[in-house]
């Protein structure tokens, strides 16, 4: 069991106080005081190595099993024993442009907290150290760890919004640019954006309800004075939602006019190419008719017969040349 539990501590009166490596022995002492509680940090364990901290929390099996399966979306779960919180934190990688998310797995319940970690960009370790040294935040018992593990969280999340919002601005210059827009790779560039866009929604659009709930109260082992901490997470999530919202729609609004620009361009290719078109048919229709070797044609045996011919198809095409380029065909 050592090797999948990252951390392990009783925090008594908001200070932490090493007990018993037994968790069973652990637990108990967190219980006798009253007024403490134990904390264990997994990541990623196993069936079997999850079974000794399911047995001695008491745990819920389908709170277990979704715990250990993963690929949950955020929630929030109340059973007899333990409430069950699921959240999604974030990843923004600048190198690549890339949205990543994890998930963050918390079991509260009498003098308890095990949160599970799966992939990366969990804030556990900054949690914990941040709540260590917040001793007043870890009075409020059990609730304090997933108060300020969603906190975390959320901030975080207003963090990504504004580097996709820095992206999304890069990506109007590019299409909006006068000579912009026109590579092949624009389009993949927009779409990929919605994509990061649509992984950064599944973590935090479903998370509004479970924070709603939280900072509406009356949900157990979470104390009405934990209230107003929450409802500040709640306002922070509606931010992060509202503005990556505003980004799903300014995105598909950059690509309908990205494919309106090509389809912009591609008329003009095609009326350039027909005006080009229109200029070569006249000396062609000229040329053909005096090539069909007729005896009889008219001028066919004038001495200036040849330049007048050409001179004509100059004339008209120079004309249609003018004409095409007075309305912007050319």
């Amino acid at each position: 069991m050592r090797p999948v539990i990252v951390d392990s501590a009783i925090y008594r009166d908001g200070r932490r106080t090493e007990g018993p490596a037994d968790l069973s022995d652990a637990l108990a002492e967190a219980r006798a005081t009253g007024d403490a509680f134990l904390w264990v940090g997994l990541h990623e364990p196993t069936e079997a190595e999850f079974a000794h901290v399911t047995s001695e929390f008491a745990l819920h099996p389908l709170a277990v099993e979704d715990a250990l399966t993963a690929h949950q979306r955020p929630k929030l779960e109340v059973y007899d024993d333990s409430l069950f919180a699921v959240l999604k934190p974030v990843v923004y990688e600048p190198e690549s442009d890339r949205v990543s998310s994890g998930e963050l797995m918390v079991f509260l319940g009498d003098s308890f907290v095990v949160t599970v970690r799966h992939g990366a960009g969990g804030p556990l370790a900054a949690v914990r150290k941040r709540l260590e040294a917040e001793p007043e935040v870890l009075r409020h018992g059990p609730a304090s760890v997933l108060y300020v593990i969603s906190d975390a969280v959320v901030d975080h999340y207003l963090d990504i919004a504004g580097e996709l919002q820095v992206d999304l601005e890069e990506l109007e210059a590019d299409v909006f640019a006068p000579t912009g827009g026109s590579t092949a790779r624009t389009a993949e560039r927009i779409y990929t954006a919605k994509r990061q866009v649509l992984e950064f929604r599944r973590a935090s659009v479903p998370l509004a309800g479970p924070m709603a709930r939280l900072a509406g109260g009356q949900v157990p082992f979470v104390p009405d004075r934990s209230m107003p901490f929450f409802r500040d997470v709640h306002d922070h999530l509606l931010r992060a939602n509202e503005q990556v919202e505003g980004l799903d729609r300014l995105l598909s609004d950059v690509l309908s006019a990205h494919l309106a620009q090509m389809g912009v361009r591609q008329n003009d290719d095609m009326r350039k190419i027909s005006a080009w078109a229109a200029m070569a048919a006249v000396p062609t229709m000229v040329a053909g008719i005096y090539g069909m070797n007729f005896e009889h044609m008219p001028e066919l045996h004038w001495v200036w017969s040849y330049p007048a011919v050409i001179l004509l198809m100059a004339g008209v095409v120079a004309g249609l040349y003018r004409l095409f380029k007075r309305r912007g065909w050319m």
